[in-house]
């Protein structure tokens, strides 16, 4: 076999010349695509990603992002939407990030980020309730005691 060394596009021995490339570049041989460090069609990844979890807060699509990683899970962060979207207008209810993973990682990493998901939102929640207690505690300070 032959291939092109700038497509990868793999040809009959036959074939001189690559015939989806401008210019048609020549051919080369399996040693030749090996010594350049080029990979051969059969050797190229061919996994699949699919979606494991998705955010409309960039910022947790980066949280998100490191986690998979750091587990050692491939992970691409894609916007789900382009441009200015407005939802009342358009209806396009997609969310905005998608963390797409190898399909056969998509189980542990849907919960992992799920997990993630839960803690942010406990952590948000203890936020929450130690500002209201401490704008409380501020508004008792200020008032005046009770008059007699």
């Amino acid at each position: 076999m032959k291939y092109c060394a700038r497509c990868g596009s793999e040809y009959r021995d036959d074939v001189e010349q690559c015939s989806d490339c401008p210019g048609n570049p020549r051919l080369v041989d399996v040693g030749e695509m090996r010594s350049r460090g080029l990979p051969l069609p059969h050797e190229l990844d061919k996994r699949v990603f699919v979606r494991a979890g998705t955010t409309d807060n960039p910022l947790m699509a980066e949280v998100f992002a490191e986690l998979l990683q750091e587990a050692d899970i491939p992970v691409l962060v894609r916007a789900g939407r382009s441009g200015v979207v407005d939802k009342l207008t358009t209806g396009n209810l997609l969310p905005w990030w998608e963390l797409l993973v190898p399909e056969e990682q998509q189980e542990r990493a849907a919960a992992m980020i799920e997990r993630e998901r839960v803690q942010e939102a406990a952590t948000t929640d203890e936020a929450v309730q130690a500002a209201e207690d401490e704008e409380r505690e501020t508004e008792q300070a200020a008032s005046p005691p009770p008059a007699l």
